[in-house]
């Protein structure tokens, strides 16, 4: 993702990390087999993803996030999720800054 504005001067960091943790309704991870059948696929969740990332520009990182919290309340069986973005370096090429999005069963309920 392309994300943030920088004068001459600015640190410009490397890399922005999704760190993304999903609870799944319950009867889709506690499974009697294996198979894919049974469990919550997520590859369709992370294209969307991905696609967002690569839509343009963001001037922030929370519109971002905004974004992928509504692409994944779009799925019934997510009940609850984490949206953690950081980027890295922030300043003389060290450290790390970002924002965390909790949102639980109701928060997501008003997202649909």
């Amino acid at each position: 993702a392309k994300i943030g504005t920088y004068a001459p001067g600015d640190t410009v960091p490397e890399a922005h990390v999704l760190e993304l943790t999903l609870s799944i309704d319950p009867r889709l991870v506690l499974i009697g087999s294996d198979g894919m059948k049974h469990v919550f696929d997520y590859d369709p969740l992370v294209a969307e993803i991905d696609r967002l990332a690569r839509d343009g520009h963001y001037d922030t990182q929370e519109w971002l996030i905004s974004r992928i919290a509504r692409a994944c309340a779009a799925y019934t069986e997510i009940t609850c999720l984490v949206i953690g973005l950081h980027k890295h370096p922030v300043r003389d090429g060290s450290g790390a800054l970002g924002v965390r999005l909790e949102l639980n069963t109701n928060d997501l309920a008003d997202l649909r």
